[in-house]
């Protein structure tokens, strides 16, 4: 994995070509309409309805030829459902894979499955969030990609899409924290507590894309200005961090 580059915010204002940049979150009461997907990867995936409308916000727009989230959260029931490659064909609803969670467990997925994450990891919990950096509540690992990634996977992670050795290459779930040393001179507040959380937390291989970009929500409030600083936080100043001794259980994203 290169580190001869500086981070890339997946995320911000868009200068108004198309909706601003960033994963949209769809909050959605308990008694929505719940509908049948379609799923590329059906064997992986959750075969439940899923909460999908009018009113899902899908990432990048229902004309995009990107990834396509729809991440939507069901007030009532605290369930989390994902989509990956979301639209609808024929007033049915498609997608390349599903995932769903109940946001009172730490359960994790079978081991071997994906999500609508290559790494078969929640998308959510991972999105950096402008409320969360407004208020300086950071507490969490940042999901972010990398171009090339190994054969094998890491908990909390559950399934791999690469194909590499692991001796060269970081695996699904791989986590890198900033190092202690990195010194934010001359960044905005607003950066200074998202350096701070990446010195905590770390950032989470989450998927195969663009190298070193970091994922947020879709947001008008991002302001221009933390944006541009974090693009100046190089690779370089990242190490690899071992986090098994975190685990309690194999088949729980429970810390210790």
């Amino acid at each position: 994995m290169s580190t001869d580059r500086d981070l890339h915010p997946d995320f911000g204002p868009s200068y108004g070509d198309g909706p601003d940049y960033g994963i949209p979150i769809t909050v959605v009461g308990k008694d929505h309409v719940r509908v049948r997907v379609r799923f590329g990867y059906a064997d992986e995936s959750d075969r439940v309805r899923y909460p999908l409308g009018r009113d899902t916000r899908i990432e990048g727009g229902r004309a995009s030829d990107g990834d396509r989230h729809a991440i939507v959260v069901r007030r009532g029931t605290c369930t989390l459902y994902e989509t990956w490659l979301t639209r609808q064909r024929g007033g049915r609803w498609l997608a390349g894979s599903g995932a769903t969670w109940s946001l009172r467990s730490n359960d994790l997925r079978p081991d071997g499955w994906t999500s609508a994450d290559a790494a078969g990891l929640p998308i959510l919990p991972g999105l950096l969030r402008w409320k969360e950096v407004r208020d300086d509540t950071i507490d969490h690992a940042i999901r972010f990609t990398t171009d090339r990634t190994a054969s094998a996977h890491l908990w909390p992670a559950r399934h791999d899409a690469g194909s590499g050795p692991a001796t060269r290459l970081p695996p699904m779930g791989a986590r890198f924290r900033l190092r202690a040393s990195y010194r934010p001179r001359g960044l905005s507040p607003y950066a200074r507590r998202v350096v701070r959380a990446m010195k905590t937390h770390g950032l989470v291989i989450a998927d195969n894309g663009s190298p070193w970009y970091f994922q947020g929500e879709q947001h008008r409030r991002w302001p221009e200005r933390l944006v541009a600083d974090l693009k100046t936080i190089p690779a370089s100043a990242f190490e690899a961090v071992d986090t098994s001794s975190l685990r309690r259980s194999r088949d729980s994203m429970a810390t210790r």
